[in-house]
């Protein structure tokens, strides 16, 4: 039995650990938007007709507009972007590749199930979370200079004037899209491949046709539409992640970076920390490399008092 790896969430097991339900629980661990996206009136076959090839013509014009997609590069959609993760090191021509860490753990684990090794030496592979997580690195074009390159851009829709998708249009070069993380509808499981045409065939020929339910094609593309939506929510989450700075820091904890879906912090025990937020039904998210790494995702608007008593 291969062994789990190293995520936020698990809830289940804080329950069990700490007592409580569900619904008492503020699950900080994760950085998903905690104010999702509205669902949309889903038209009545989205449940019961096999997705059809409108459906995802529509969904991938609108996520190229508004990702500013270059001509020249290709789209897929899958579901979810682990999807995607785990398929790609089966369409790369195989040889080494770099994953500068710490990092998120399921790039290596699909490199290394597909027979990859694993070094750093970036000239034939190259994979760059981009924000990274857990400390929201920025990586900068200069940065790339290799075969194969894989930017996951999970992240950077809280900061589109940072993304390094025109870098699609290079050969070699796949940019990874999540959904919902900043759509905060993870349960949807929808994320893309954008890049080289080669590689992206590859993938739709191993994904295999309706990779897409049709409810995720129906919501995506009605977010996809909505920049507004965007927008203001890019505006609260800057906002709130300020606000949980600052809660933070008076208590002596020092940021280390991050996104504003979530925050790393330098705290003098994490996993003392982590036991103390857990005895009032919050949940954290520590390192097994880092003793002193606490990262906190954002609470909904009306679960900040459940933190602060905590705190």
């Amino acid at each position: 039995m291969s062994k789990k790896r190293d995520h936020g969430g698990g809830l289940d097991a804080a329950i069990a650990a700490y007592g409580g339900t569900r619904t008492d629980w503020l699950d900080l661990s994760t950085g998903i938007n905690p104010v999702p996206y509205p669902m949309p009136q889903l038209p009545s076959d989205a449940w019961t007709a096999l997705p059809d090839e409108a459906a995802f013509a529509r969904l991938y014009a609108l996520a190229r507009g508004f990702w500013n997609v270059p001509d020249e590069a290709h789209i897929i959609g899958a579901t979810g972007a682990s999807a995607i993760i785990a398929a790609l090191p089966r369409v790369i021509p195989q040889g080494e590749v770099c994953i500068p860490g710490p990092t998120y753990n399921e790039h290596g684990a699909a490199f290394a199930a597909s027979g990859w090794r694993l070094g750093h030496d970036p000239s034939h592979a190259l994979v760059a979370v981009h924000p990274n997580n857990p400390d929201g690195h920025i990586w900068k074009v200069s940065d790339f200079n290799t075969a194969y390159t894989v930017i996951d851009e999970s992240f950077c829709d809280v900061m589109p004037a940072q993304s390094l998708v025109h870098l699609a249009s290079r050969p070699g070069t796949i940019i990874l899209k999540s959904f919902g993380k900043f759509w905060g509808l993870a349960g949807l499981r929808l994320g893309f491949a954008v890049g080289d045409p080669a590689i992206i065939a590859k993938l739709t020929d191993l994904l295999g046709p309706w990779q897409i339910s049709g409810p995720a094609l129906s919501i995506g593309a009605e977010a996809l539409s909505d920049p507004a939506w965007a927008d203001d929510t890019r505006t609260r989450l800057v906002a709130d992640a300020g606000r949980l700075d600052q809660l933070m820091t008076q208590r002596g904890a020092k940021l280390i970076g991050g996104t504003s879906l979530f925050r790393l912090y330098k705290v003098k025990d994490a996993q003392l920390t982590q036991d103390q937020l857990a005895q009032h039904h919050v949940w954290s998210r520590t390192f097994p490399y880092a003793h002193d790494w606490l990262r906190l995702g954002l609470p909904a608007p009306n679960r900040w008092a459940q933190l602060e008593a905590a705190l």
